[in-house]
Order: structure tokens, then C-alpha cells, then sequence
């Protein structure tokens, strides 16, 4: 059993990082492209949005530009320079921008909960390095809540870019992450019920207060506001 529960942590844990691998054109750069943010970024090459700002000399509201070439990690001998759009490369394809949209569960086919209320800051995005899911900004130690009754697969601030990050599986085919949060309330192993506090709403490894969710269907990141109801209304489940 023990080694059941533990292989399906190894796997919930190795999509997360596929979600944030690294596309850097030398592990030490990262070319912008299309549709990127600095906050994007950060999760693409495991990099703090505080630590790719202060390399680049990036401030607030922190534009990039298509080409412009980032320094990572505490590289210093690269400079920041702009290429040409023409020559800018390709960025490896994750599982997660792979599979098309024709792919993903019918709508209605499970039923979902709002994990907290707020503005959606930043939405899902099908781009390479964009992002897997949905950003909702809020205040500080606001309650997060799970989307669906499960059981808690990964609690830890291991995964780079996410801060305190819990995992929740609901079946053999859905899974949820909630990202940045301030207070862990659940632990490894745990079983929750739909709408069940998990957390508290928080900055770590982000820029401001925020809570980053996905769904994740068969390892593949969906676009949450697709299934979910609409924002203020009680779900029909």
C-alpha cells in the first residue's frame, strides 16, 4: 500500500516538474516568445519572478518583449539582448501543449467547485511555456478550498516556482494543484471533501498574493474555466 501511495506521489511530482522543465538555449538564458510573461517564465525555468527581475533589471509592471534574451539563475556573463524574431527558437513541447483540445473531457463529465473567489489575473494558455492553469488574486490568508472531494497526493514547496503547493487526486484521471499558498492545511495521504478548506491564500514564489489551480486530466493541464461554474454560483452536483 505504502509503496502504492509513494509511486503515485513520484508521478504526481514528475508531471509538475514537466510542467515547469526548463527551456533555456543554454541553461543559463531564456528567449521570449510569444505570449510569455515574466510570471510565466518563472515557471517554465524554475527562476523567481523577484530573481529573473532584479538579473534583467526588470521592473514593475514587468514588460518583456518577443526576443529578449533573459539571464537565469544568477548568470553573469551573458547580457540582455533582443534577437530577431525570425531566429528565435522553438521551445521543446511539454506533455501539457501537446495534446489538443479535442482531447479534453466533455464539459459536465465531473463536477467542480471554485477553490477560492477573486479576479483571474492571469488565464490559461495553449503557448509553449504559458500558463497551465488560472491565476485568481486575492488577500492574504484567504481560505483555499478543494475542487472536488479526493485524496491529498502532494503537500511540500519542492517544485520550484509554485511555493507551497498541494496535490489532490480524484480519480485515476483528475488531478488538481493549488500553488502559492501562505498556511498548509492538509497533510500527505489525507482525504478531503469538495469545498474543504486546504489553505491559505499567499505570495510564496510569486510576485504578489495569488493562487495559482489546474486540472490536469490524464497528466494533460485543461483550461479550468472551461469546467468550472460560473464564479459566485454554487456548483449543480
Amino acid at each position: 500500500m505504502m509503496k502504492r501511495v509513494y509511486m503515485t506521489l513520484m508521478l504526481v511530482v514528475s508531471l509538475a516538474l514537466a510542467g515547469c522543465s526548463s527551456t533555456s538555449d543554454s541553461g543559463t538564458t531564456y528567449t521570449v516568445k510569444r505570449g510569455d510573461t515574466l510570471y510565466g517564465i518563472s515557471r517554465t525555468t524554475g527562476t523567481s519572478v523577484r530573481d529573473l527581475a532584479r538579473l534583467n533589471n526588470i521592473s514593475p509592471p514587468y514588460t518583456i518583449e518577443v526576443g529578449q534574451k533573459l539571464k537565469l539563475n544568477g548568470s553573469s556573463s551573458t547580457k540582455t539582448t533582443k534577437k530577431k524574431s525570425s531566429s528565435t527558437r522553438t521551445a521543446a513541447v511539454t506533455p501539457s501543449s501537446a495534446v489538443p483540445q479535442s482531447s479534453w473531457p466533455p464539459v459536465g463529465q465531473r463536477c467542480w467547485r471554485w477553490p477560492t473567489s477573486g479576479k483571474v489575473v492571469l488565464p490559461y494558455s495553449t503557448a509553449d511555456g504559458g500558463n497551465k492553469g488560472i491565476d485568481i488574486a486575492g488577500t492574504r490568508g484567504q481560505p483555499v478550498y478543494a475542487a472536488g472531494a479526493g485524496k491529498v497526493v502532494y503537500v511540500g514547496n519542492q517544485l520550484r516556482g509554485y511555493g507551497n503547493l498541494i496535490m489532490i487526486k480524484h480519480s485515476e484521471d483528475y488531478i488538481t494543484a493549488y500553488a502559492h499558498n501562505d498556511k498548509l492545511m492538509v497533510n500527505n495521504g489525507q482525504s478531503v471533501k469538495a469545498g474543504q478548506q486546504i489553505a491559505t491564500m499567499g505570495s510564496t514564489d510569486a510576485d504578489s498574493v495569488r493562487l495559482h489551480f489546474q486540472i490536469r486530466y490524464r497528466a494533460t493541464a485543461i483550461d479550468p474555466l472551461r469546467y468550472l461554474p460560473p464564479q459566485g454560483s454554487k456548483p449543480k452536483c
